[in-house]
């Protein structure tokens, strides 16, 4: 049997410390690297093989959204969880179109989130979903590409900014940025700003 190489990614040292704990000391894991930022996450993906992948969503230079694209597409073989307090109603079925079916909320009690590593890291699929799917969630309905423009939005940072972060055109920014306005049913960003407070989208 392979012996599985964890990457665990997150900006909080004490979640990195206690998903450690858990994958060490309940789960007898014992190769197990973290990293602190998308930039990170990258470089350590270049150095070392690795089979899993246990990351946030927000981080401080971006969002791994901008980053996963890229890992499924240079890694595939690379199994990976998102551990984060966004919604998974939310990020959950967005990260589904890029294969990634295992997302753990950090608000989990301590018997589902071993439940669930076991589960992901002994690569078996995760249970169906079972009951309300939070369609009533006005982000929902949102793309992959329309959480990151969202991101960055929620941070108050401007389009022209936008598009050199993401290296995509203003116009496109734009597009996006209405795009999210529509489907959310925000008259402008302060109404997409008290929505997301509302629906504990954390930015």
């Amino acid at each position: 049997m392979i012996e599985s190489k964890i990457m665990l990614c997150d900006d909080h040292s004490m979640i990195r410390r206690g998903m450690k704990l858990y994958l060490q000391f309940d789960l007898g894991f014992r190769d197990i690297t973290e990293t602190a930022s998308c930039n990170e996450l990258m470089n350590a993906l270049n150095r070392k093989k690795y089979t899993h992948l246990i990351l946030d969503i927000i981080l401080p230079d971006g969002s791994t959204l901008e980053v996963i694209p890229v890992i499924r597409k240079l890694y595939p073989e690379v199994h990976t969880m998102v551990f984060s307090m966004q919604p998974p109603e939310v990020y959950g079925e967005a990260l589904k179109q890029y294969g990634i079916k295992y997302y753990l909320s950090k608000t989990a009690g301590e018997e589902e989130i071993l439940n669930m590593l076991k589960q992901f890291l002994n690569n078996k699929q995760p249970a169906p979903d079972t009951g309300e799917t939070g369609r009533q969630n006005p982000f929902v309905t949102l793309s992959p590409r329309e959480l990151e423009i969202l991101h960055y939005l929620l941070k108050g940072i401007g389009t022209k900014e936008i598009s050199e972060l993401l290296n995509i055109t203003m116009s496109t920014v734009s597009t996006l940025k209405n795009r999210i306005l529509e489907k959310t049913h925000s008259k402008n960003m302060k109404d997409l700003f008290q929505l997301a407070t509302l629906y504990n989208l954390n930015f």
